[in-house]
């Protein structure tokens, strides 16, 4: 599992769409950690301590249920790839959604304005969602056609991301 998570970039990755989105989400990732403190600095959108609080709690939850997902799945990499030993795991978080990695990741840049006391950078959260949606459906269709089992396991777990929703 380390070795798998410790292939991340976009160097690691082999489809050029996939080199392009881990690129973006690198520089969204990055933004959520700069932008937070230019705007307090400025005190353009200032959050309330306890609203803040809310947003810690929020990144602690999402990196839980994160470590969950790595718990439930050793073949989690980073890149988006199919091990010669890969099987489909439909236990713990996949038996309700097909990609819980990106849920927690979801959760986890919802969190980070808050915690971070900004609210304007709640308004990246909007321009990461296409980009984050594009990965994970470039994950599918290469899931679909090199890991055996996985158009079973589909058509099993209906939700991709967001459970009775999508």
């Amino acid at each position: 599992l380390l070795e798998r998570r410790m292939n991340a970039g976009p160097q690691h990755e082999k489809e050029w769409s996939q080199k392009i989105i881990v690129s973006l989400i690198i520089l969204a990732f990055f933004l959520f950690l700069t932008l937070p403190p230019l705007d307090y600095r400025v005190g353009l959108s200032p959050v309330p301590a306890y609203l803040s609080f809310v947003g810690e709690m929020v990144i602690v939850l999402s990196f839980l249920f994160i470590f969950w997902v790595l718990k439930v799945n050793s073949y989690a990499a980073a890149n988006v790839s199919v091990a010669d030993d890969h099987k489909v795991i439909d236990t713990g978080p996949y038996a309700h959604v097909r990609h819980p990695m990106y849920a927690g990741a979801l959760w986890l840049f919802i969190g980070m304005p808050p915690a971070l006391g900004s609210w304007l950078t709640i308004c990246l959260v909007p321009l990461i969602l296409p980009v984050l949606f594009r990965r994970l459906l470039d994950e599918e269709k290469i899931l679909r056609r090199d890991l055996y089992g996985y158009n079973e396991y589909a058509s099993r777990v209906r939700y991709r991301l967001i459970p009775h929703v999508w």
